[in-house]
């Protein structure tokens, strides 16, 4: 795909896109939010590091505060390991799932809920029932009801109208419904004959998973003849929503694990389907990680860049550098956790080895924009389903049309249960992730050297398709943008020997590695198990 002057023009032109609609071309005030982009590319240029202002040591230092590192802390602190350091490189920990405010109203800058967690989520369902959010009762597992999103949960706008649920209606006996059915029948096949889990790990993989990897999902649905615009507007939108990119660009056994590992696909009309309950507060998945970084106080370093981690016979160095206190640390550690995604790893470590040089070069990442909208009003609604926590609005297909990145808008107050709709904070995603390295490049590099203006413009713009009265109610848009949000599991990469290998350390090994990256894709259940078996592999090899 071609994001120049061709007919993916939109995105990167000028800002004749956000006006089109509109006439002159509205403006907000805001700002860049959530990440210092200066501080990650301070490793584009390594330096050797300035003279250490200070030498301190630890038991066991984890390299990143995101999922996957807090996981490895609570695993090490479970083992009984106290002297557990964590170097952050930005002003809050949390990754992926960190939280912002806008006039007083919590938000998120990025991951948003966590479903309730399946039969192989193991580490997930654990650390749910420590904190209360899961319980047993009289046999059965039952959720804290105020922690899960409220009714009603999402909705489709469609044909000047929202819909309940996300998917496109079909009437009965239609080439759709047919359709669905369809791949409905082909998601239970694959999972009964082949296996999928979540976490990944807790599944085979055999000859038939490899040959799903070999190919995108769109060949594979166009091998099976599913070719209704409806379903493959769903699978495309799914395939954004997990994996950053769309079904022409990952592989087929990602877009079949999306349903087989959790939920399946279920027809409209069967009535055995049911509405995923999913956990999720006003500042998203920043209310897990805050709650998991809470016990590591004074052990969470943040604002402090890792340079270098050289892995020595009898301890490992870290050379950092502390951006609050402008100075470099020399850190003597006896195990490493490099908590890190791929392509910032291999800079890191000294002397990479080969799986991590292979790994970093096969695994593709998304850029994403995350806009948090404040209005000072609540918007009018339009005919259909009640305004919902989830909206997404179908896109019929426009390849010219900049907002077919959108997946739509979470409702940070729609959790409060106000009696009387006020303002809001409205939450708007677009996965940014394309085809090959040069597109993915232009898209990474319109949301480093853009104009900050230039995109709350487009994402009002989108969003108004359905909320006309929108952009005279915006107050203030405050961005969070990711050059490298989320792993993309494009063909072959989840069938990586690379990456299994950097998921497998040796024994007597000193530096673990853990990431959402090692699975292939980003979710919280890949990242979070991730982090707890490299914690507790570091922990077994300290009492060793």
């Amino acid at each position: 795909m071609n994001l120049g002057l061709t007919r993916r023009a939109a995105l990167l032109a000028p800002l004749a896109l956000a006006a089109c609609r509109g006439g002159a071309a509205a403006s907000y005030d805001g700002a860049w939010v959530g990440a210092s982009h200066e501080r990650g590319h301070l490793l584009r240029k390594p330096a050797a590091p300035a003279a250490p202002s200070v030498t301190k040591r630890c038991a066991v230092a984890i390299v990143g505060g995101g999922v996957a590192g807090l996981a490895a802390a609570r695993a090490l602190q479970r083992a009984g390991i106290d002297d557990v350091q964590l170097f952050e490189l930005e002003d809050e920990a949390g990754g992926n799932a960190r939280g912002h405010r806008m006039a007083g109203m919590a938000c998120p800058l990025g991951a948003h809920y966590l479903p309730l967690p399946g039969p192989d989520a193991h580490e997930v369902s654990e650390l749910l029932h420590e904190w209360g959010l899961l319980r047993n009762q009289f046999g059965r597992t039952v959720a804290d009801e105020r922690h899960l999103c409220h009714s009603p949960q999402e909705r489709l706008w469609m044909a000047g109208q929202w819909i309940d649920g996300l998917l496109p209606p079909a009437e009965r006996g239609s080439v759709r419904e047919q359709q669905y059915r369809r791949f409905a029948d082909l998601v239970a096949e694959a999972s009964r004959k082949l296996g999928f889990a979540l976490p990944t790990r807790r599944a085979a993989w055999t000859g038939g998973h490899a040959a799903l990897d070999a190919m995108t999902f769109a060949a594979w649905l166009a091998a099976q003849g599913l070719t209704d615009s409806g379903l493959r507007w769903y699978l495309d939108y799914a395939c954004r929503d997990d994996y950053g990119a769309g079904s022409d660009v990952v592989s087929a056994w990602a877009g079949l694990h999306y349903f087989a590992s959790r939920h399946g696909f279920h027809a409209p009309g069967d009535e055995s389907a049911e509405r995923d309950a999913v956990f999720t507060w006003p500042e998203g998945n920043a209310w897990i990680t805050r709650k998991l970084s809470a016990p590591l106080g004074e052990r969470l370093h943040s604002g402090l860049l890792v340079q270098r981690v050289q892995v020595n016979r009898h301890e490992v160095e870290l050379d950092v550098w502390s951006a609050s206190a402008q100075r470099s640390e020399h850190w003597l550690a006896q195990q490493v956790v490099l908590a890190l995604p791929l392509h910032v790893a291999v800079r890191v470590v000294a002397q990479p080895p080969a799986a991590l040089v292979d790994a970093a070069a096969q695994v593709p990442h998304a850029p994403w924009l995350v806009a948090n909208l404040h209005l000072r009003a609540p918007l009018t609604d339009k005919p259909g389903a009640a305004p919902s926590w989830d909206n997404v609005l179908y896109d019929p297909g426009d390849s010219d049309r900049a907002g077919r990145y959108a997946l739509g808008y979470v409702d940070a107050m729609h959790q409060s249960l106000r009696p009387v709709a006020g303002p809001t904070v409205l939450t708007a995603y677009w996965a940014l992730g394309e085809r090959d390295a040069a597109a993915l490049a232009r898209n990474r590099q319109a949301l480093l050297t853009e104009p900050w203006e230039a995109w709350p413009r487009r994402v009002v713009d989108d969003l108004a398709r359905a909320h006309p009265d929108l952009p005279a109610k915006v107050v203030r848009a405050d961005l969070m943008r990711y050059g490298h949000a989320m792993a993309i599991p494009a063909p072959g990469v989840r069938g990586s020997a690379a990456l299994r290998a950097l998921a497998e350390p040796e024994a007597g090994a000193r530096l673990y590695f853990a990431h959402s990256d090692l699975a292939g894709y980003s979710v919280f259940e890949e990242a979070f198990t991730l982090g707890d078996a490299a914690g507790s592999a570091a922990a077994k090899r300290f009492r060793s």
